[in-house]
């Protein structure tokens, strides 16, 4: 008899539900603190698993309690949100998204992991995997962006990087695939509403980044919130039990959202909590997060046949292969047996820095405000985020505390030693009265150039974080307009940092800065890797990962949609159009500028015609005509012209990257599986329909830009 069979014969039924419950818990001066609970529930085996613990003493402590004064001695399953890093910060998710680049989204998740599990951790809230196409919703930060093809690439790279070649190492964190399933698309764009949409958007758009997921080998899963159609994620049987359990065979352990089982209340097909802990369990959730659902519920549940015995051991179950196939057993002190070097720590933070600076958007440098030449000899640097290093670190920080982040202010002192910087606020990041402007802006005089460091705060973005105006919050157009009046009359350039955790709706900020980055929260190198950027040390290389609206009205605004019977036309008043703005973004999904200048010819297609098992080897000449090296992303697209579904006018089938000196001419070479361009049919299944595709190859999601051939596919 196996060690799990054989504890599960031996467990009373407060045994088995603690194993199904997690609990938040937290570190004082005075100890171990178990929220709602006490140390006494680990002694009994009443609370198996926590979560928000961070530190090898405290969290061997709590290992202590369970293995070695619990009556079965079974380990405990500690978590916490690493989201992007955890004592030293990789950008957000989002604006790691914009380096397009797999290599480094599983390399920051290895290092994320192998900092984590220094200190005890065994299992990360990661990665998330929501397509956003709203920017009004706050979780924007925290996924891929708008488009499926990436959310199946971080998927794969991510549950690499965080479980590393065996989930038993000591450096290994479980990953959790987050929210399954359809968590982005909700009403308003307002966190934790209700979502409804197309079974055909939900299978196209929003569950293949969890299919990636699960092909990887993701070790759990936490469902969404919110309900998908009337029926909540933690109690959707459809989708958890039968789709992703029954079709895509995932047999780890589903864990429920913070409070999840218990809303179920709320949202209103539950009357009690036995019936909520009934729903969740028969959906297949394994652990309990903070409602205690399961401890309190599940008992009075099986005296009144909602549930069996057999089903909550089949969940116990999952939960103690899981735990063995971590090395708990064996040994549940492993992870942080040993400290990191100081070696590993400052290769670590290179890293962040060289990432963080990747992940800058350059949206837009005119005459060539950027870089800033070497002879700069006053710099005059305005605005709440210039020296706000508590707010590099953006959304869920983890273990990151504020003193360890590097300011712009810092950052800039560090890349120019020789110039003067003068600095002020001018406002607060949101509030204020914006007496302050004046002095700030009297700081311009003399100056050779503006930086000026605008934006949200760290908690403006993630979770509960949604914006009805995604716009530069308090004060801070003020301030930007006084500064580019005084700009205006001295003839100084003017380049604007601009922080988020989603894409702004700044026209106007657009218009008037001499350059704009988005440099979204770049995490502890932020000021570093903004300096290597501003003065040409790096030449800038992040694409947008999401479309940038010109208007709240466009939302939700992504290059992926479907065409329309009336396209807009200017000489026809009756087709699809705004009256009052243009309806195309401020800035295309895939759009980022360089200290280069690129072009584009030559796109050879082959063969021009493919079967279903062919595939396409697709080439195209990029040229860097710029005074400057740097590197230029090239993105695959493709259009189904004529199929029995209508198809998107562009959809992403792949990128890559080529770095180039100036006047050097490389080749860029991709390969297409013909079987990529099946799609959803009719019934839901999909097809290969013969008939011609476009393949379109170029900077980013503006038609206008693509060099396109066609192939013929056939039977």
């Amino acid at each position: 008899m196996s060690r799990i069979e054989k504890l599960l014969g031996e467990m009373t039924l407060a045994e088995k539900l603690g194993q199904l419950t997690m609990t938040a818990s937290s570190y004082a001066v005075t100890g171990p603190i178990i929220a709602g609970d006490s140390t006494e529930s680990i002694k009994s085996g009443e609370i198996g698993n926590l979560l928000n613990m961070v530190g090898t003493g405290p969290v061997n402590e709590m290992q202590r309690l369970a293995v070695e004064q619990s009556r079965l001695g079974i380990p405990l399953l500690i978590g916490l949100d690493i989201i992007h890093g955890h004592r030293t910060l990789f950008p957000i998710p989002l604006a790691e998204a914009a380096v397009f680049d797999t290599r480094t989204w599983e390399l920051t998740a290895r290092e994320a992991a192998k900092e984590a599990a220094a200190d005890g951790l065994a299992m990360t809230f990661a990665p998330m995997l929501d397509v956003s196409r709203d920017p009004r919703w706050g979780r924007t930060a925290e996924g891929p962006g708008e488009d499926p093809l990436l959310g199946v690439l971080i998927a794969g790279a991510k549950v690499r990087g965080f479980q590393g070649g065996d989930l038993a190492d000591a450096d290994a964190l479980a990953a959790c695939a987050k929210h399954f399933c359809a968590y982005g698309p909700v009403t308003a764009g307002r966190e934790y509403a209700s979502v409804d949409i197309s079974e055909r958007t939900l299978r196209e758009v929003h569950l293949p980044p969890f299919v990636a997921a699960v092909a990887a080998g993701v070790a759990t899963i936490m469902p969404a919130f919110t309900d998908l159609a009337g029926v909540p994620m933690t109690a959707h049987i459809a989708l958890l039990r039968d789709y992703l359990r029954g079709q895509l065979g995932f047999d780890g352990v589903l864990v429920s959202d913070y409070n999840a089982i218990g809303e179920l209340l709320r949202h209103g097909v539950a009357a009690d909590l036995p019936e909520a802990a009934a729903l969740a369990l028969k959906a297949g959730v394994d652990i309990d997060m903070m409602a205690d659902a399961y401890r309190r519920g599940l008992p009075i549940a099986l005296e009144r046949g909602l549930v069996t015995m057999d089903e909550i051991d089949t969940s116990v179950r999952r939960v103690l292969i899981l735990k063995e196939r971590l090395g708990l057993f064996d040994d549940p002190y492993r992870r942080g047996a040993q400290s990191e070097t100081a070696e590993a720590l400052a290769q670590r933070r290179q890293l962040a820095r060289s990432v963080a600076a990747r992940a800058i958007v350059m949206l837009k440098n005119d005459h060539e405000a950027l870089p800033l030449p070497a002879s700069v000899r006053r710099l005059c640097l305005i605005g709440p985020l210039a020296d706000a290093a508590g707010e590099m670190r953006g959304p869920w920080w983890a273990a990151g505390v504020a003193e360890g982040q590097v300011s712009v202010l810092a950052g800039l002192r560090e890349s120019l030693p020789k110039a003067e910087i003068v600095h002020a606020p001018g406002v607060a990041i949101n509030g204020g009265t914006g007496e302050d402007i004046a002095a700030a802006v009297g700081l311009c005089e003399g100056a050779d150039a503006i930086v000026l460091c605008l934006g949200e705060g760290a908690t403006m973005s993630g979770e509960a974080a949604s914006r009805a105006y995604p716009e530069l919050p308090g004060q801070q157009r003020a301030l930007a307009q006084a500064v580019f009046e005084r700009a205006r009359q001295f003839g100084v350039r003017v380049i604007v940092v601009l922080f988020s955790g989603r894409p702004l709706i700044v026209p106007w900020l657009a218009e008037q800065a001499d350059a704009l980055l988005a440099a979204w929260f770049l995490g502890s190198e932020a000021g570093n890797a903004i300096g290597d950027v501003l003065t040409g040390r790096v030449s800038p290389s992040g694409r947008t990962p999401i479309s940038w609206p010109r208007a709240l009205g466009q939302v939700p605004i992504f290059y992926a949609q479907r065409p329309s019977g009336r396209p807009a036309n200017p000489d026809d008043y009756f087709t699809s159009k705004y009256l009052d703005v243009p309806n195309d973004p401020l800035y295309p999904f895939g759009h980022g500028l360089g200290y280069g200048s690129f072009t584009l010819a030559n796109l050879r297609v082959t063969p021009d015609t493919v079967t279903e098992r062919d595939s396409i080897e697709v080439r195209v000449e990029v040229t860097n005509a710029g005074q400057r090296a740097a590197e230029e992303t090239v993105f695959l697209f493709t259009r189904d012209k004529v199929a029995s579904v209508a198809r998107p006018l562009l959809e992403l089938r792949g990128f890559a990257k080529i770095s180039l000196r100036p006047g050097e001419t490389g080749t860029v070479a991709m390969t297409l599986p013909a079987s990529e361009l099946r799609f959803l049919g009719l019934d839901l299944r999909p097809v290969f329909e013969p008939g011609e595709v476009e393949i379109l190859v170029g900077p980013c999601a503006d038609r206008s830009r693509l060099l396109v051939e066609t192939i013929r596919q056939t039977s």
